[in-house]
């Protein structure tokens, strides 16, 4: 299966062209959506187009993403419930022939032709694992946002067929756009890693999960799983979970408590994206065992610094790991245990898994993303 959609290396716009891209939610989330955005942005400034940029930021966000292209701001919120009708006026007179909506919902009429990414449509598949705020949000407009847009970029081709088959959405009106893993993401030297592993007192070796710490990530999975391993390995390094806190945390805290292994579990909510390599780089395997994910990109930044992933065998993880690592079933943890152990014991399979890591890695670049953006644009005009 390839990763990426099929271009020519050169995508000709043409100069008039008048393109803006939507940047809001960056001033008020970190991760996820946000680093989607940055990253695009930044890729996108180094593509040979002649075309006019607008980045549209939030009227509060003093923070600039791009030193290449023009910046305007917005007064309409992000998640507003006039959000659609309130970008729809401020955008009426900024002359745009597209605009992109990289958060799903695009305004009622912003641009000549809008573009949405939709990252995934776990609104849909586990309306219990959000808030009520972020259900309600998602949920009554994704099927007329899908509708309205004129293309749709897709992060992965689990989150195509998704769109295909719970919202009727047509083949042709969508493109796979797949994340990059950025140049940070490499194996580092003992000199490199060492000073942020004192900085943030963590072991040399762990079992290490990134992500937002929340029920679709499945980490109750993961440390049932890891309670299983203790009691055939009771020196397995500990597990590092890294990641902001995010819906129903407590009762993960409180599951910990209950499975008594608390002594072996590192929390980490304040991990910079300069520390985030090393971290990675000092893990001895990474663990994705997620019910759901639109793409799966700590399991993409972990196999470009060299480190073996374990990932649910689930929506889009598989074609995102391809043949390295290993695939588990969320439900059970007794096989991610297996694995676990698989990946802590067998030393010549971690290092195979390592080079097969970094050659899988470099088929996903965040220059390709931003080629496949660019072609979108042209075909939606």
């Amino acid at each position: 299966m390839r990763p990426f959609t099929q271009l020519s290396p050169l995508v000709i716009i043409a100069s008039m062209t008048h393109i803006g891209i939507d940047a809001r939610l960056t001033y008020y989330r970190d991760g996820g959506i946000s680093t989607y955005i940055r990253r695009l942005i930044q890729a996108l400034e180094a593509q040979e187009t002649d075309a006019k940029f607008t980045i549209f930021h939030s009227r509060k966000d003093s923070q600039r993403i791009s030193n290449r292209f023009d910046d305007a701001k917005l007064w309409t919120p992000a998640h507003h419930r006039i959000e659609r009708l309130g970008l729809s006026l401020e955008l009426a007179w900024r002359g745009l022939d597209v605009f992109h909506s990289p958060d799903f919902i695009p305004p009622y009429r912003g641009a000549k032709k809008h573009v949405i990414t939709v990252h995934d449509l776990t609104f849909l598949h586990y309306p219990s694992y959000l808030t009520s705020d972020s259900r309600r949000y998602y949920n009554e407009q994704i099927a007329a946002a899908c509708h309205h847009a004129d293309t749709i970029l897709a992060v992965s081709e689990a989150s195509k067929n998704d769109l295909i088959q719970l919202l009727n959405v047509p083949a042709h009106k969508i493109t796979v756009q797949p994340h990059g893993a950025g140049e940070q993401y490499r194996p580092m030297t003992h000199d490199e890693t060492e000073p942020i592993r004192v900085a943030l007192d963590i072991p040399r070796d762990c079992i290490l999960h990134v992500g937002t710490w929340e029920p679709r990530k499945n980490i109750i999975g993961l440390l049932k799983a890891y309670q299983l391993l203790l009691d055939t390995m009771p020196d397995a390094p500990p597990v590092l979970l890294v990641g902001r806190r995010g819906w129903l945390f407590e009762e993960a805290r409180a599951e910990i408590e209950t499975l008594g292994i608390n002594d072996h579990i590192i929390w980490r909510d304040s991990v910079t994206d300069e520390q985030l390599p090393a971290v990675y780089n000092l893990a001895s395997v990474l663990v994705s065992p997620s019910f759901y994910e639109g793409f799966g990109m700590p399991a993409l930044e972990a196999m470009a610094c060299g480190t073996a992933p374990i990932v649910s065998n689930r929506s889009s993880l598989p074609e995102v790991v391809g043949d390295v690592g290993l695939l588990v079933n969320p439900d059970e943890p007794e096989t991610i245990a297996q694995a676990l152990q698989k990946a802590l014991t067998e030393s010549q399979w971690r290092e195979e898994q390592s080079k097969a890591a970094l050659e899988r890695a470099a088929l996903f670049t965040w220059e390709r993303s931003a080629q496949i953006a660019l072609q979108t644009y042209t075909s939606a005009l």
